[in-house]
């Protein structure tokens, strides 16, 4: 799965960190996520999509190999 969470993060001029203070996660999860290393659960992504106003394709997509 690719994203753009790191793009979108910087688009609201946030730190990881505060990124994750916001959504109820920790900094660790973000960077994960960011680097694709987590696939964050239904849940998690909505959160993600309302705090950035976009829908959820806007900002994850499936790879050919997903």
């Amino acid at each position: 799965m690719k994203n753009t969470v790191k793009v979108q993060r910087v688009i609201l001029d946030l730190t990881q960190e505060e990124l994750a203070e916001k959504i109820g996660v920790s900094r660790q999860t973000i960077s994960s996520i960011e680097k694709g290393r987590y696939v964050p659960s239904t849940v998690l992504a909505l959160k993600l999509s309302k705090l950035f106003n976009k829908p959820i394709h806007e900002f994850f997509s499936l790879e050919e190999e997903d």
